[in-house]
């Protein structure tokens, strides 16, 4: 009897299979086979054959799987768990449900404790609590804002019940549209509290300075919002032009910053409604009485209005010299502009800012073929290495799986004490260890930078893969490459070749004519050997609602060697015994433990270890320029993970800039019924964007995805300042002034809503640099980028909107002129056509 018989009669324990239907008269059975066996005892029952009986050969019970890794917490045996969330699910009331359940389990048992060691919940419900303070700060400076500029604090109630309609509104576009409250959502929301009241300054302005000017607040509300109607509604098309491609971009950055651009066009949409409506009517109703104010208040006020005053005078003395020597100054803006250019390419490339999300992941691999046992060693010298850090409060917890994925992989997760009971980052703490656990033998080390998008790639550090036919040819090339990268780029510190044939391998080579010859099939033989060898499972066992797994193996102690193999018998067709010896050669040798497939092609991937804060798109470009020269010109190079991510993401971007430029041309163009006003205003946008280059480069800040959609809603807002300017000049050509009238009349006009706008929308967006904790980080990326462009290029389209005017409005009729020779040609036309009829 041999090994096969058992299995072979094992086969059909679990029979219970349909045999089909019998027609008895007028009914009609269903038929169904049943053998199945659910107990040890009635395994231990069945008979082999020739009277032998599985318990004559066997041992049967139920038992626990062969261990394929284990869980330590902080040195201790434990079971881990983890609880997913599902499409849609809310992950703070996941969380709180979860510790409810703990709290239960923890009372009824005393033998048991469950304990928390990961929660998501805290870092998100952290990042939310820091963009709800900053949402408010925002309200309330903005208010302090329109109160200083307006000089009357009544006239701070408009604005503080139009914001709040306003972002009551967009909320509730938020839960029509089906999106959740989350942290880009809400971060939409703070950069768009600026946005909302940005229209209301402007009619609210107007109507006041009509008022001053002798209209009565009736006919100034009525005549103000008329006079703005075009502007604020120019401005909102541009806006909403820039924030829409966001909300459609294609792959990675679209899933992300869809409901981002969403909210943020849904937000200006609703306050352009409530500002041209309820604004004006708030305003006849509330400016009635102008009383003056007195005591400290009227000599605080007077001081604002003067020092106001001094800044307006200044910008107007400045004004006439760069229109005077404009072409000077032209050439001046446009060396800024290359400058800015220029400096782009200075700038770091990630994918996301690094995040400090209160816990470190470090993953271990070790040699292949590499032992449980051996890899829980390698985990303990980590967590001896690690344990100071606990030691001083700095790591509060250490959560180990030995066995990860593989037997030769190890993860510690050591979470991390608060944000506020600590002063030293997450980075900064995983550039310390990575020196030190870099000093265990045979161990690979790599911290996992975790996003709280969670980005596809995200974390996955700078690794590449190289594509071909063949695995050998592909090992040597990336052995070449491996050695060139080292050699020629300063910030590689390592390059780990995922392709090691070291992994021991005992080959056992069938003779497919010998088994023939002896009538033994070669399926049998291998079912021989993976019997004896390892474990063969043979089937699933239903036991009640579970499928347990029959495995089927040699048992302990019966083989001393793994030679000790080839003296296993099998059994032929005719039933005689076989040797396996008479049929295998034994040959022992190193194979590579796995072997990848990228783009449908046989691949050998590239781990290149780089410090923390490198620049990943600088050093993309060089790994490819030193590939092409090292590689002959049939392989091909990919990028993986978080480089093959920031690549996709940077080529989106990319559209996404040229469709927002288009689309916002294509709209100003509509709205002005010219192309040299349309000009004019998109003639601001590359200072702008300068601008805020500048900003990134002073601030030390990186060109990521977060910065770069930083750099897209500024095109926006850049250019609704232009508009009001623009379109202010474009109205007093059409009432009779000169271009040099029209152009400082209307900076006149307009310089104050203009910095009443900036410093809402820059005031509005300060929170989120000041702030810290839980995902400060995200926001610090866009924050910086509105402050620092907004904030210089404001004073660029003070200066460049007059100038582009001044050069493109010689060869713009004004509107009203081409209304009157259109109406001229449309009178002689009906002129012409009565005297034809008459004629006829």
């Amino acid at each position: 009897m041999v090994a096969t018989d058992v299995l072979a009669s094992l086969e059909t324990m679990n029979l219970d299979v349909p045999a089909g239907s019998y027609l008895s008269g007028k009914q009609e059975l269903l038929v169904r086979a049943n053998a199945s066996t659910i107990d040890t005892e009635a395994i231990n029952s069945i008979l082999i054959k020739n009277g032998v009986r599985v318990r004559d050969v066997a041992e049967v019970y139920y038992g626990p799987m062969s261990a394929e890794s284990y869980s330590l917490l902080n040195g201790r045996a434990v079971v881990g768990m983890g609880v997913l969330r599902q499409a849609g699910g809310n992950t703070i009331a996941i969380a709180s449900d979860v510790k409810k359940r703990m709290t239960e389990i923890n009372a009824q048992s005393k033998d048991l404790q469950v304990i928390m060691i990961s929660d998501d919940s805290v870092f998100i419900k952290g990042a939310l609590q820091e963009v709800l303070m900053s949402l408010v700060f925002a309200v309330v400076v903005v208010l302090v804002v329109i109160a200083l500029f307006l000089g009357q604090w009544k006239a701070v109630l408009i604005p503080a019940v139009t914001m709040p309609v306003s972002l009551v509104g967009t909320l509730a576009a938020i839960w029509l549209a089906g999106f959740s409250v989350n942290m880009l959502t809400l971060l939409a929301l703070v950069l768009a509290t600026g946005l909302i009241v940005d229209d209301a300054i402007v009619v609210l302005e107007n109507i006041q300075r009509r008022k001053k000017l002798g209209e009565s607040i009736t006919v100034a509300s009525v005549l103000g919002t008329q006079q703005v109607f075009f502007a604020v509604i120019a401005t909102t098309a541009s806006l909403v032009a820039v924030f829409l491609p966001i909300a459609f971009l294609p792959g990675e950055t679209g899933r992300l910053f869809r409901e981002f651009g969403m909210v943020l066009s849904m937000s200006v949409i609703i306050s352009t409604f409530v500002a041209l409506s309820l604004c004006p009517m708030l305003a006849a109703k509330l400016l009635k009485d102008d009383a003056p104010a007195t005591g400290q208040t009227a000599r605080f006020m007077g001081s604002l209005q003067h020092f106001g005053d001094r800044i307006a005078n200044a910008y107007f003395r400045t004004l006439d010299g760069f229109l005077k020597h404009r072409l000077v100054f032209l050439f001046v803006f446009l060396g800024i502009a290359l400058a800015g250019g220029l400096t782009f390419t200075l700038l770091n490339q990630e994918l996301v800012p690094p995040e400090d999300r209160g816990r470190l992941v470090v993953d271990f691999t070790g040699p292949d073929g590499a032992s449980l046992e051996y890899s829980g060693r390698q985990g303990q010298i980590a967590e001896n290495i690690m344990r100071p850090y606990q030691a001083q409060g700095l790591i509060t917890d250490m959560f180990t799986i030995v066995g990860r994925y593989d037997k030769n992989r190890v993860a510690i997760q050591a979470n991390l004490a608060d944000w506020g009971e600590r002063d030293t980052t997450q980075q900064e703490l995983a550039a310390k260890l990575s020196k030190e656990l870099s000093s265990i033998p045979g161990a690979q080390v790599r911290f996992q930078n975790e996003s709280s998008l969670n980005i596809r790639g995200g974390g996955g550090g700078l690794q590449i893969a190289l594509l071909g036919d063949d695995y050998d040819v592909l090992a040597n090339n990336a052995d070449l490459l491996a050695d060139a990268l080292i050699k020629q780029i300063d910030v590689v510190q390592d390059v780990r070749v995922q392709y090691d044939t070291s992994q021991p391998e005992l080959g056992f080579e069938i003779d497919r004519e010998k088994a023939s010859d002896l009538q033994v099939p070669v399926s049998r033989v291998t079912q021989t050997l993976q019997i004896m060898a390892d474990e063969y499972q043979l089937l699933d066992l239903s036991v009640g609602d579970q499928a347990v797994p029959v495995m089927l193996g040699s048992s302990n102690g019966s083989l001393n060697s793994p030679f000790d193999l080839l003296n296993i018998y099998t059994s032929s067709d005719t039933g005689q015994l076989v040797p396996l010896a008479s049929m295998i050669k034994v040959q022992e040798r190193g194979v590579a433990a796995e072997l990848d497939r990228h783009a449908q092609r046989r691949a050998v991937e590239l781990n290149i270890g780089i410090p923390p804060g490198t620049d990943l798109g600088t050093t993309m470009q060089q790994i490819r320029a030193v590939a092409d020269g090292t590689l002959p010109s049939s392989a091909t190079l990919i990028f993986l993970g978080e480089a093959a991510t920031l690549e996709e993401t940077s080529n989106e971007m990319l559209i996404t800039f040229a469709v927002a430029l288009i689309v916002v041309f294509l709209v100003l163009a509509a709205q002005f019924e010219s192309v040299g006003s349309a000009l004019v205003v998109m003639f601001t946008v590359p200072f702008g964007l300068a601008a805020a280059v500048f900003a990134l480069l002073i601030t030390n800040q990186s060109l990521n995805l977060f910065s770069q959609i930083g750099l897209v809603l500024l095109i926006g807002l850049m250019t609704k300042n232009a508009i009001l300017l623009v379109e202010l000049m474009d109205q007093l050509r059409d009432e009779g002034h000169s271009i040099e009238s029209a152009i400082r009349e209307g900076a006149r006009m307009r310089l104050r809503p203009i910095a009443m706008t900036v410093l809402s929308t820059l005031l509005g967006v300060l929170p989120l640099v000041l702030t810290s904790g839980p995902g400060a980080e995200a926001r610090e990326a866009i924050a910086w980028v509105v402050l620092g462009g907004l904030g210089l290029s404001t004073l660029f389209t003070l200066y460049l909107a007059p100038m582009g005017y001044s050069f493109i409005a010689p060869f713009m009729r004004p509107r009203a002129h081409a209304a009157e020779l259109l109406d001229k040609e449309i009178e002689d036309y009906e002129a012409n056509a009565k005297k034809v009829e008459v004629k006829a």
